[in-house]
């Protein structure tokens, strides 16, 4: 594998650990700024919006320069986020800085799995673009939990800047190591555009945006649940976050193995599971023990959903891909954004830390709904199917790992 997909890796590891390391220092937060919980649940939220609106303009304006360039600015706007982010004295300008780095996410996985597979053989580019998506898994096994220990430890404000210090080495990466490649030629965005008119694509970006938008409803705010519910100090939710991101490198793993084999009844399984572990934890969650073991499941059965969810998306959007698959990272993080905001209200209600999981159980039993009809949906539309089969055939689509 060539060493330019290690700065792709590196600027994945960057961009994963700060879109998940939030949660865990929400209270520190918080504190510093002096607002609630709910009001520091905004800086997920923000962060979630960010990549909706910027995944798919990015993605389009990625087209008028060459990738390499494209990749080296994301990293610069990702950088300057982190930056702001660090420094900003109040939490307006937090929150700013947290917008302006989420801009650069939807497109650099879209644009950097293009040029991952640029990179290699025919035969090699699933293998390419996984390696490039390994620096997400890894920052949610390792980033995220050393990040909340040091925001913990030093200050939060240290974690940021730790990040934005991996967001240059991630560009000076592309720079030296990436490969000069030409601006895309024939891509038209009303091409582009068309996918979208294809009820499948939008159906699997709804359950996209409902499925996952469940496992954060209970995971944004999961360091004061498990202080205050479950009885863990502010230091195990290091090691609670290690467990969330074991979770989510095995969910991956199953929902990529059995993406190509048996789709939809792989999100049968992880949806319907999602929805009964996250009703669970709110019982759960007043166990030590149970609540770990919790966390791991939800990690592990959301992730499951996301391989078949983005390769169902490039299915139905085999015209045009590239904007599909970014409008649909984008369909995560509106899922992230909606979760949280949510959970937020449920909280300031005042029905508790507890009280998000049952948002987020309703929210993957939503998906589970929107499954189903979508199957029933296909399987009225046989001819139409066979054609969008027919389109795709001999292609094998790798699954990608989200964010």
């Amino acid at each position: 594998m060539p060493l330019a997909l290690l700065a792709l890796a590196v600027g994945a590891f960057g961009i994963g650990t700060t879109e998940f390391v939030i949660m865990g220092l929400l209270p520190q937060i918080a504190a510093d700024y002096g607002v609630t919980i709910p009001t520091a649940g905004l800086l997920v939220t923000g962060y979630a919006l960010g990549v909706v609106i910027g995944a798919p303009l990015l993605t389009v304006l990625g087209n008028k320069v060459s990738r390499k360039r494209m990749l080296m600015l994301l990293m610069g706007l990702f950088v300057l986020g982190n930056l702001l982010s660090a420094a900003a004295p109040n939490f307006g300008l937090m929150l700013t800085g947290r917008v302006v780095a989420s801009l650069a996410h939807g497109s650099f996985f879209g644009i950097g799995s293009v040029v991952a597979a640029g990179l290699v053989a025919p035969d090699k580019k699933a293998g390419a673009i996984a390696t490039m998506f390994t620096g997400l898994t890894v920052a949610n096994i390792v980033g995220v939990p050393l990040g909340t220990f040091i925001g913990q430890s030093v200050g939060w404000r240290t974690t940021f800047a730790i990040v934005a210090v991996l967001g240059v080495v991630g560009l000076l990466g592309i720079a030296k190591l990436v490969p000069a490649m030409p601006r895309p030629e024939g891509a038209r965005l009303r091409g582009e555009l068309k996918a979208f008119r294809n009820p499948q694509v939008l159906l699997a970006m709804a359950m996209t945006v409902l499925g996952f938008g469940g496992v954060f409803a209970a995971i944004t705010y999961i360091a004061p649940m498990m202080t205050e519910v479950a009885g863990y100090s502010d230091g195990a939710v290091t090691w609670l976050l290690v467990l969330f991101g074991v979770g989510m490198f095995l969910g991956n793993l199953l929902g990529g193995r059995f993406a190509d084999r048996a789709l939809m009844p792989m999100l049968y399984v992880a949806l319907g599971g999602l929805a009964v572990v996250l009703a669970l934890f709110t019982v759960t969650s007043h166990n030590t023990i149970l609540a770990a073991i919790t966390i791991l499941l939800v990690g592990a059965l959301g992730f499951a959903t996301v391989p078949p969810l983005q390769k169902r998306v490039l299915d139905q959007a085999h015209g045009a891909p590239t904007l599909a698959s970014a409008v649909n990272i984008g369909a995560f993080n509106l899922g992230n954004a909606l979760a949280a905001w949510l959970g937020g209200l449920v909280i300031a209600a005042g029905f508790g830390y507890t009280a998000p999981n049952w948002v987020g159980a309703v929210l993957a039993a939503a998906a589970l709904g929107l499954a189903f009809w979508s199957a029933a949906l296909e399987r009225r539309t046989p001819a139409l199917q066979a054609d969008v089969d027919a389109a795709g055939a001999g292609v094998r689509t790798p699954a990608p790992v989200h964010h």
